[in-house]
C-alpha cells in the first residue's frame, strides 16, 4: 500500500486547499473521509469512498480530483491524466488539477511538461507551495539555474507564511474576495503589525475597488518595513490601478537603481514608462530585458505593443512573430498580431495555430487570445463558418472565467436612471468645479470613438489621450463610502463643496495625460452610465455619445477581446442586453440634460465627414481646422483596437461586415428586439426609435 508520503510531494497532505466550509454538508462529509483515508495511507478505502460519491454526482469537481489523486497514488498515471482532462474540460482554471497533472508527468519523468503544468499551477493559484517546489525542481532537471532560484524562493516565502495568510492566498486565487477579506482581517487584528498580511489586505481592497484603503494599508506597511521589495512592488501596482504612472514609474526606477539586475524591476518601469507615454524610455527598458533574456516572449510582446502605440507597425510585428518563434504557445502574441487589424495570418499559420488549440498543455490564458486570433485569420479569408466557431470558442472560455450578470448591470443602470432624476441637478444648479476642459465620449466599445476621438485630436486645442478609468473610480470610491445611501442614491448627499473638489481633483488626477491644450478627451465608454455623477462634478464637461448599427457594434465587441471591463461583450444575449439598456439609460440622460450630449452616429461619420466634423466642432465650442479632415496624418500615440484604422482615412469597409454572420446571431437579434436589430443604416435618436437620424 502506497504511503501518505507518496500522496504530494513535499506538500502537507492538510492543505489540499479544499474549502470543505464552503462546501455542500454531504460533500463535505465526504471530502474529509476520503482525506483522512488518504492521511493514513488507505488509498483502497478512499478509492470506494469516491466511487460511490461519483455514482451519485458523475461530474462532481473534487470527486474526480481526488479520483486522479489515488489513481496517481497508484502507479495509473494514464487513468489519472484522462480523469483531469475530464475535470479540466469543466473547469479550466483549476489549480489543483493543473497540479496534479504536474505531479503525474514528474512520475514519468516528463521534467518539460512537469514544469509546463507547474507554471500553470501557480499562475491560477500561488499558494500552491507542492507546485513551487516541483517546479524548482522541475527547472533543476531542466538545468534552468535562474529559474529553479526563483521557484524555489517563493516556495520558502509560503513556507515561512503563517497558515492563515496561505489560505487567504488561496481563497483570492479562487475568486472568494469576500471570505479572503474578513479572514485577513481577522489575522491583522490579532497581529497589527504583519508586513505581508497589510500587503495581501490591499492586494484584495485593489481587487474590490477601495484602491484609498489598500493605499494606508500599503503605506503602513512601507513605514513598518521600508526595505520589503514585495511593499514596494505592491505600491507600484497600487500606483498603476490609480492611473497615477509617474508616481509608478517614480518607484520602479528607484527598485532598479537598488537592484539594477533584477529584470522584474527593470520590466515594471518600462511598463511604467510606456503607460505614462514615455515610449522612448519603455523601449529603452525592454531592450535591457532583453539584453538578458533575448527571447523572453513576454517582453518581445510588450515591446511590440509599445511600437505598435506609436505607429512603428512593421518593428511590432517583428516583435510578436519573434515572440511566437520563441514561445509558440505564448497566445497573447498571436492575438496582437490580428489585433493590429491589418496583419494577414499565413496559411502555416492558421495550421501551427490549429495545432496548437489542441495542445492539452497549453495554458487556459492562452486559449482565448488563440481562438480570437484564428476568428480573425478565417474572416480575412471569408471563411465565416469557421470564424464565428472560434469567435464563440474564444468567448466562450472568457465568459467561463466571468462573473458577470446581465440581471445585475440592468438592476444597476434602472437604478441609476430612477435617482438622476431632474431634481438631483436642479438642485446643484451653479455646483461642481468649472473648468470646460473634459470633452468625454461614451457609448460601447467598438462603436467609434476612437474615431471621433481622433478628429478631435487633430484640432490645435484638443489633447488625446486614452480610455481614462478616473470616473469609474470616482464612482467606485463613492460606492464604497455609502453605508446605507448606496451609489447613485449617494449623490444627493455630497455637499456642493464636494461636487467641486471631486471635480478638481478629476482635473488634476488626469493632468499628466495631457499636453499643452486647453481640451482633452477622456473616451473610457462605460462612462455613460455616470452621465450623472459627470455633470454634477464637472458642469462644463463636453458629452459625445458614439453609435454605430446596434448588430454591427454589438458583433464587433463580440468578436475583440478586450484587456478588461467590457465582461458583458463574452455572451451574444449578454450584450444585446447591454444595447438594449445603454439605449434607454442614453434616452434617460437625453431626457433629464437636453442639449448636454451630442449623439454622433459612425455610419453618419462615413457618409458625410465633412458635415459631421463641423458638428462635433461646433458642439465642443471649437473653430474650425481643416487637419480634422485628415485625421489620419496627425501623428499621436493610439492604445486601442482600432489604432490601425484611425492612420487611415474613413472607410466603410467594415460597416456591414455583421452580415456575414447573421446565421449564427440570432441570440442577439432576438434580445435586441425587432426596433434595434432591423435597423439598416442608421442607428435611432435617443427620443426617437423609429431609425430617423437626428
Amino acid at each position: 500500500m502506497p504511503q501518505a508520503g507518496a500522496f504530494f510531494y513535499g506538500q502537507d497532505l492538510m492543505n489540499t486547499n479544499v474549502d470543505l466550509k464552503t462546501a455542500e454538508d454531504s460533500d463535505s462529509t465526504r471530502l474529509a473521509a476520503i482525506q483522512d483515508c488518504l492521511r493514513g495511507g488507505d488509498t483502497a478505502q478512499a478509492q470506494r469512498l469516491v466511487e460511490q460519491w461519483l455514482d451519485a454526482a458523475p461530474d462532481h469537481t473534487e470527486a474526480l480530483y481526488f479520483k486522479a489523486v489515488i489513481a496517481r497514488v497508484n502507479k495509473d498515471v494514464n487513468a489519472a491524466l484522462d480523469t483531469l482532462k475530464r475535470l479540466l474540460g469543466q473547469t479550466p482554471s483549476h489549480s489543483r488539477a493543473l497540479q496534479e497533472i504536474a505531479h503525474c508527468h514528474r512520475q514519468r519523468n516528463d521534467h518539460r511538461l512537469a514544469a509546463t503544468y507547474y507554471q500553470r499551477a501557480t499562475r491560477a493559484n500561488p499558494s500552491l507551495a507542492a507546485s513551487w517546489l516541483g517546479l524548482s525542481q522541475a527547472h533543476m532537471a531542466l538545468g534552468n539555474q535562474r529559474a529553479a532560484s526563483l521557484a524555489r524562493a517563493q516556495y520558502d516565502f509560503l513556507k515561512g507564511l503563517p497558515s492563515p495568510l496561505v489560505i487567504v492566498m488561496d481563497l483570492r486565487a479562487r475568486g472568494r474576495l469576500l471570505q479572503a477579506e474578513e479572514l485577513c482581517k481577522r489575522f491583522l487584528q490579532k497581529n497589527p503589525s504583519h508586513v505581508e498580511g497589510m500587503r495581501l489586505l490591499s492586494d484584495i481592497a485593489i481587487e474590490l475597488g477601495a484602491l484609498d484603503e489598500a493605499k494606508l494599508l500599503l503605506d503602513t506597511a512601507e513605514q513598518i518595513a521600508p526595505g520589503n521589495e514585495r511593499v514596494k512592488v505592491e505600491q507600484i501596482n497600487l500606483a498603476r490601478k490609480k492611473h497615477n504612472h509617474a508616481a509608478a514609474l517614480d518607484r520602479a526606477e528607484a527598485l532598479v537603481s537598488l537592484y539594477p539586475d533584477n529584470l522584474q524591476y527593470r520590466s515594471l518601469a518600462a511598463v511604467a514608462a510606456l503607460q505614462i507615454g514615455n515610449f522612448e524610455s519603455a523601449l529603452t527598458g525592454f531592450d535591457k530585458v532583453l539584453d538578458s533574456l533575448p527571447n523572453d516572449p513576454v517582453t518581445l510582446t510588450s515591446r511590440g505593443h509599445a511600437l505598435k502605440t506609436i505607429g512603428r507597425t512593421n518593428d511590432a510585428i517583428a516583435d510578436y512573430r519573434a515572440a511566437v518563434t520563441a514561445q509558440p504557445e505564448h497566445g497573447e502574441a498571436w492575438y496582437a498580431l490580428s489585433n493590429l487589424k491589418t496583419y494577414t495570418f499565413s496559411d502555416s499559420d492558421i495550421v501551427d495555430m490549429e495545432a496548437l488549440c489542441n495542445v492539452d498543455s497549453l495554458d487556459a490564458k492562452s486559449q482565448p487570445f488563440l481562438h480570437f486570433a484564428l476568428g480573425k485569420a478565417y474572416e480575412d479569408r471569408g471563411k465565416f463558418a469557421e470564424s464565428f466557431t472560434h469567435y464563440a470558442k474564444g468567448n466562450a472560455a472568457k465568459r467561463q472565467q466571468s462573473i458577470y450578470s446581465a440581471d445585475d448591470m440592468q438592476k444597476e443602470m434602472a437604478t441609476i436612471a430612477k435617482v438622476c432624476q431632474p431634481a438631483l441637478f436642479d438642485g446643484f444648479t451653479g455646483c461642481g468645479y468649472p473648468d470646460p476642459a473634459p470633452i468625454f465620449i461614451v457609448g460601447l466599445p467598438r462603436a467609434g470613438s476612437t474615431l471621433i476621438e481622433q478628429i478631435l485630436s487633430s484640432h490645435s486645442q484638443v489633447d488625446g489621450t486614452h480610455e481614462l478609468p478616473n470616473i469609474l473610480s470616482l464612482a467606485q470610491q463613492l460606492r464604497r463610502r455609502s453605508d446605507e445611501a448606496g451609489y447613485p442614491e449617494i449623490l444627493f448627499d455630497l455637499t456642493p463643496e464636494e461636487l467641486s473638489d471631486i471635480g478638481a481633483r478629476y482635473i488634476e488626477d488626469t493632468r499628466i495625460y495631457r499636453g499643452g491644450a486647453p481640451f482633452f478627451i477622456d473616451k473610457m465608454p462605460n462612462n455613460f452610465r455616470h452621465i450623472g455623477l459627470i455633470k454634477l462634478i464637472l458642469p462644463n464637461a463636453k458629452i459625445i455619445d458614439a453609435r454605430r448599427h446596434p448588430m454591427a457594434c454589438c458583433f464587433s465587441g463580440y468578436k475583440q477581446l478586450f484587456a478588461e471591463g467590457q465582461e458583458f461583450s463574452y455572451d451574444l444575449t449578454d450584450i444585446g442586453r447591454y444595447y438594449r439598456d445603454y439605449v434607454a439609460l442614453m434616452r434617460h440622460w437625453q431626457a433629464v440634460l437636453p442639449g448636454k450630449i451630442l449623439q454622433v452616429n459612425n455610419e453618419d461619420v462615413i457618409a458625410d465627414l465633412e458635415g459631421q466634423v463641423l458638428r462635433l466642432l461646433e458642439f465642443c465650442g471649437l473653430p474650425f481646422e481643416a487637419q480634422c479632415l485628415r485625421y489620419w496624418e496627425t501623428d499621436r500615440a493610439v492604445k486601442t483596437p482600432s489604432s490601425e484604422q484611425v492612420r487611415r482615412p474613413v472607410s466603410s469597409t467594415g460597416q456591414h461586415q455583421w452580415q456575414h454572420y447573421r446565421r449564427w446571431l440570432q441570440p442577439l437579434e432576438t434580445t435586441l428586439g425587432p426596433e434595434l436589430a432591423a435597423l439598416s443604416n442608421s442607428v435611432p435618436n435617443p427620443n426617437n426609435l423609429s431609425g430617423r437620424v437626428d
